[in-house]
């Protein structure tokens, strides 16, 4: 048996001799600089000849295509670029739903708020939908579920992307997403190798640490990876995170390389995912332009070092000439070896033969499953299942233009880290037509929240790349030093929304009302709607600690 029958004929490919067959073929065929060329995923913005004469011209193992408005465009440029491709391409996609959603398709829930309607067949109708969708526009693999763990409130990067702070939650919503994903032609890939969620801080900005013993790291995120291993998950993401516990048990003198990251550490790749977990599928690195890869070391050094230190894809690429010749380099001095390469290789065609693109992976995708009603219908009655009541000391709801007619709302709208800052929220205009009289706030009109009926907090901030932190900033909500001090909530009745990050209570312990939301999109601000009026239930349950473990704020 030789090693494409070996890793192949195995679990989580188990490809029969025929498509092991086309891989055998394929990689003979191949020379060194295509060698090279399909080990990169390459990002891709845009439409038209130009873009498909460009990716055709750097031939990667794929791309990830980040859609703009226009559909048609967008699907047309992807068939162009499948019919051009001389090995069929993996199509890639963060299908995280809300904002990151195909935005020619159904809006669906985030992992959070499907965290907070907990149920789990529910969460598998969400996959089933976008793995329709995703197959449909042509796309074959998804870069999820996340399955870090939200141990830590103030980590800006798992937040709203995660399945909340219950390993046994995460567990069997992940499960259900990858089992949905992968009965349906979409790879699914657990992400952040080797576990994110206890470090407040963004691997976007910075190499982050997973502080956890080793102990410790078995029970929850080292758990969560044997459970979607055995289930056949067939790719994980390898992340710019630490796991200094695991290093030092290991080489106790480690010193500095203790933090380095996962996306090239051979330990934590080879030891430890494939050697104790026992995973035989593709690694993908996480983005190798975030900075925590370029903050560890210098492109020269560190992108070889993801492919020698066990990833079988970089993913992303700022100057993908430079980076091809970056490998091509390490394999002329040795820093990474032909062997490796070739067995990198083997696991990226063998993906491609699982999506069974060695029968027909250059036709034009089947578009007849996007644009969905009863598709659409389905995700809109799980969102409606989301909304969750998180506190309401003083007995404000149900909502009524009788006794709130007078609204004065305060929000910086929906902050996305593609589609900008400050996009406007339906809400405001939703209780306009309900009957009540609607104001926005604005610090030059000098509004006095004493001459309202309610006031209202509406926050759109989900998960935010490279933000750093998310807090509710007051100065810039009121507008001012002096706004930003008021607290008139003791005499007018005062609530927070907020459709993104729970955790909001950390800065305003003694806010009397919230609602958590969790996503921004507009079927979820209509069904909060539905839920403030008092004609459907806050059915959510909190998938994570909404008090941030203070002592004042549940009262």
């Amino acid at each position: 048996m030789d090693q494409i029958d070996r890793i192949l004929s195995a679990a989580p490919f188990g490809l029969d001799s025929a498509a092991r067959d086309w891989v055998r073929r394929t990689l003979a065929d191949l020379d060194r600089a295509a060698r090279v060329r399909q080990v990169f995923v390459h990002i891709c913005f845009g439409t038209g000849p130009d873009v498909v004469e460009r990716m055709t011209a750097l031939a990667p193992a794929g791309i990830t295509k980040f859609f703009g408005p226009d559909a048609g465009a967008e699907l047309d440029t992807l068939d162009a670029l499948r019919a051009e491709a001389r090995i069929p391409y993996l199509v890639s996609a963060d299908l995280e739903g809300s904002r990151m959603s195909l935005p020619f398709g159904a809006e669906v829930p985030n992992p959070l708020a499907l965290a907070a309607v907990d149920d789990v067949q529910a969460s598998a109708t969400i996959a089933r939908i976008m793995a329709e969708e995703a197959r449909a526009a042509g796309i074959n693999w998804s870069f999820t579920p996340v399955i870090d763990i939200n141990a830590l409130f103030r980590s800006p990067i798992v937040a709203t992307r995660g399945l909340g702070s219950d390993p046994d939650r995460i567990r069997a919503h992940a499960l259900a997403h990858i089992g949905a994903l992968q009965a349906h032609g979409v790879a699914a890939t657990v992400k952040h190798w080797p576990g994110e969620g206890h470090d407040d801080r963004d691997q976007h900005l910075v190499t982050t640490i997973n502080p956890l013993s080793v102990g410790d790291w078995r029970a929850t995120h080292g758990a969560l990876y044997a459970a979607a291993i055995e289930a056949g998950v067939l790719s994980v993401m390898a992340g710019h995170i630490a796991f200094p516990a695991y290093v030092l048990a290991h080489e106790p003198d480690a010193g500095l390389e203790a933090c380095r990251p996962a996306s090239t550490s051979q330990l934590l790749n080879q030891l430890l995912l494939r050697g104790e977990l026992g995973f035989n599928g593709l690694i993908v690195s996480d983005a190798t332009p975030m900075a925590g890869l370029g903050a560890w070391a210098h492109r020269d050094a560190a992108l070889p070092e993801v492919v020698a230190s066990g990833c079988d894809i970089i993913l992303f690429s700022d100057e993908p000439e430079a980076d091809i010749a970056r490998i091509e380099a390490a394999l002329d001095d040795g820093r990474l070896t032909e062997a490796r390469l070739e067995e990198a290789l083997i696991r990226v065609l063998g993906l491609k033969a699982w999506l069974g693109l060695h029968r027909g992976g250059r036709a034009p995708a089947d578009r007849s499953r996007l644009f969905d009603p009863k598709s659409a219908g389905l995700a809109q009655a799980v969102t409606a299942r989301a909304p969750t009541l998180v506190k309401d000391v003083n007995g404000i709801m149900p909502l009524s233009p009788e006794r709130h007619r007078r609204v004065l709302v305060y929000s910086t709208g929906i902050v996305t880290p593609l589609h900008g800052d400050g996009l406007p929220m339906i809400l405001p205009g939703l209780l306009r037509a309900e009957g009540f009289d609607v104001t926005l706030h604005a610090s030059e009109a000098r509004q006095d929240q004493r001459d309202f009926d309610l006031v209202l907090y509406l926050m759109g901030e989900e998960t935010l790349l490279t933000r750093g932190r998310i807090f509710l900033d007051w100065n810039r909500l009121a507008g001012g030093l002096f706004g930003a001090m008021q607290r008139h909530w003791h005499q007018v009745p005062t609530a927070l929304i907020s459709f993104g990050y729970p955790y909001y209570l950390y800065d305003a312990p003694r806010m009397p009302c919230v609602v958590n939301a969790y996503a921004t999109m507009d079927t979820m601000q209509r069904a909060v709607i539905e839920c403030l009026l008092g004609r459907a239930p806050f059915a959510g349950r909190n998938p994570v600690d909404p008090f941030c473990g203070l002592p004042d704020a549940r009262f």
